[in-house]
């Protein structure tokens, strides 16, 4: 197996430290000690130095969400996701990965989306076919959003329109690259996919994310592979907090009560915490849970709820128990991962709103 040298030390030295252990969601979820960076390090060490074969630690690597909370947690400075995104490359490579990675892989090269949908929802069609086509706004969907959250694309657009913004959505929207950048990391169909998804939206002079993923994928792994984008790109959570500073959205403020799941790909990749709160001090109070802006917990992940669900369901019960110690009754989401996960596992006399739909209830 082979690592680059930054990924070789961080899997020598990832040894006898647990910083880590405490903030793994899916070591929390299981309660097992494999889960941890610590145990994938040590794992992927033996297979570097030929005790096991990749075969034997590849499931491990994949049950890692690249969350981020070890290495922001890791106090000398090593990066775990690096080193799980080249195994994940690695076994790609040597034809090593699991049957269920395969064939979401299988998924994105047929259809452009891990579930292997040829379509979405006929209502979601008409509407993104009546935007203008010459608008100099892109409101990039994404894949994830387009096949699970046809409620939540159309109460993004309805909040656009309602701001007197002219956008358009693509009628045939590209991949942004990350779920083959989860699945198989820096693969050369990763990078390909990522060039071809920058020809299609470089026409455009804004171009706002509503995934999170996507944004990340746009902001750091575009710029980290030379890949360029024309267009500034803007998260939906940021692109709104405009347009209410602006006075173009005008919610009206009520005396509810509000606690915000801060998307890990906003919070710590980003570094973008300050706009989904904006949003909501406009709509409502906004009260936090224990694990809040860059020290947030994951609430779920799409692509590994197709081959772990019920991790991702104690995953996402986990932050309900949070919330629920908050004493808050309405949990708010910017991303699809966390709104799937938080729905599947909503608790009786609990609440659950999109960022998007919060906004458009305070009109």
């Amino acid at each position: 197996m082979q690592f680059t040298e930054k990924s070789q030390k961080t899997i020598d030295a990832c040894r006898f430290c647990w910083m880590c252990r405490h903030i793994c969601p899916i070591g929390n979820a299981t309660g097992m000690e494999r889960n941890t960076a610590r145990a994938r390090a040590l794992g992927l060490s033996m297979v570097y130095r030929g005790v096991e074969k990749i075969e034997e630690s590849i499931d491990n690597v994949y049950e890692c969400s690249l969350c981020g909370a070890c290495t922001k947690e890791c106090k000398t400075g090593w990066d775990p996701i690096l080193f799980t995104t080249e195994a994940k490359l690695n076994a790609a490579m040597s034809g090593a990965m699991p049957s269920y990675i395969e064939k979401l892989v299988e998924n994105v090269e047929k259809t452009g989306n891990i579930f292997g949908k040829e379509s979405y929802c006929g209502k979601l069609t008409e509407k993104i076919a009546a935007l203008p086509q010459d608008a100099d706004v892109l409101l990039f969907v994404g894949k994830n959003q387009l096949y699970t959250g046809c409620c939540q694309v159309r109460a993004a657009m309805d909040v656009l329109e309602k701001a007197g913004v002219s956008f358009a959505i693509l009628s045939d929207e590209p991949s942004s690259g990350w779920d083959l950048f989860f699945l198989v990391g820096s693969a050369e169909e990763t990078r390909q996919t990522m060039k071809a998804c920058a020809v299609a939206v470089n026409g455009f002079k804004t171009v706002v994310a509503l995934d999170p993923n996507d944004a990340r994928m746009f902001l750091r792994q575009y710029k980290e592979w030379g890949i360029g984008l024309e267009a500034p790109i803007v998260t939906f959570t940021a692109f709104v907090a405009d347009l209410i500073s602006s006075g173009k959205l005008m919610p009206k403020k009520s005396e509810k009560s509000y606690t915000f799941q801060d998307p890990a790909s906003l919070a710590r990749d980003l570094e973008e915490v300050a706009p989904a709160r904006a949003i909501i001090s406009a709509c409502g109070e906004n009260l936090e849970m224990l694990e809040h802006g860059k020290d947030t917990n994951l609430a779920g992940n799409l692509i590994m709820a197709q081959y772990m669900p019920e991790v991702i369901q104690k995953v996402a019960a986990r932050r309900w128990e949070e919330a629920i110690r908050m004493g808050v009754k309405t949990v708010v989401t910017a991303n699809p991962d966390d709104y799937a996960a938080l729905k599947e596992t909503q608790p009786e006399g609990m609440e659950l709103v999109s960022i998007q739909e919060m906004v458009l209830a305070s009109l």
